[in-house]
Order: C-alpha cells, then structure tokens, then sequence
C-alpha cells in the first residue's frame, strides 16, 4: 500500500513573491563578476567560499571549525580546506580552546579582521549606492524585516516540510 500525498497548501501570493525577489538577490549576489567586483572595491583577493567563511566567522568567533560547519550548512572538510588556506594566507590562526585543552579554535587575525571590515565596508558602499534614494523609514523597516526573517530561517533551517508536492508530470521526449 502506498502512502498518498497530502495535498500541497495554496501559497499566499506575498509568499511567492518574497521567493522570487530572494532567488533573484541570491543570484545577483552570488555571480562571479558580483564577487570580483566588490573584492576589487574592498582590495582583497579572495574566493566566494573563503570570504563567507571569513564573514562567518567575525560574527561569531573564536569557533571550533564543526561549528562554523553546522553554521554555514557545509561540510566540516570543506571548512577545513578553507582554514587551511586561510591560515596558510595569514588571514585566521588556532588558538586553544580554554573549555577543552585538546581542541581549539579558529578566530581571524588582524589582516582577516581588517579584509572582512574591508569586504563589508564595500558591500554596503555598494547597497547604499542601490538604495540611496529610499527614505530612511523605509531602510528601517526593512533591515527590521530582514533580520526578522532570518532569524526566522535560522531557528527553523532543520525543519521537515510538513508536505509532498505532487509527483511531477512525464516529459515525452524524441516525438514530435
């Protein structure tokens, strides 16, 4: 016997609007030429992942490399390649976790200090270019927003969806 799927709930009109505005910043925001351009502006050479990493990382450091793993959604061996380079780079170090002798934890040096400041600097020298004409009551409500909605997204980013969408229908191919 096979389980029938519970009919997928109709999606609010604002809901998928929210959707398609964020999959059209996510796109936006993470093309190559994008990266490049604001690494450029904030004078650093660095790769999409490692600058994220780095960003990660000046929000909640010092961080044992599991952790900033599970905060980023990566694996641990990819955050363990980046350190490396990183460390290699002169951009974090290890320092000994005082909770536990036998580990320790990845925290930015003064140059990785500096490059994130640098890398944000550019960025919101890039949105307030974008957004400068917006009132200022609207810039506060919407950072308001923003930092409800991923806060939102964080607490439930393990969650099940509750629904099975319907099967997708066959494509025939060959015939024309």
């Amino acid at each position: 016997m096979s389980a029938t799927p519970v009919e997928a709930p109709v999606i609010a009109p604002e809901i998928a609007e929210i959707e398609v505005a964020l999959t059209e910043i996510a796109y936006l925001a993470g093309r190559a030429r994008q990266h490049e351009r604001l690494m450029g502006l904030a004078g650093v050479d660095l790769d999409r992942s490692a600058a994220a990493l780095l960003r990660h990382l000046a929000r909640a450091e010092p961080v044992r490399a599991g952790e900033l793993a599970n905060r980023m959604a990566v694996e641990a061996s990819h955050v363990t390649r980046q350190i490396q380079q990183l460390e290699r780079t002169g951009y974090v170090t290890r320092v000994p976790d005082p909770d536990d002798g036998r580990a320790q934890l990845i925290q930015l040096t003064h140059q990785g200090r500096v490059s994130v400041e640098r890398i944000r600097a550019a960025g919101c020298l890039g949105m307030q270019q974008v957004l400068g004409e917006w009132p200022a009551e609207d810039l506060g409500r919407l950072a308001t927003l923003f930092r409800r909605m991923v806060d939102d997204f964080i607490v439930h980013a393990e969650d099940e969806i509750a629904f099975e969408l319907p099967p997708s229908p066959r494509i025939r191919r060959g015939t024309a």
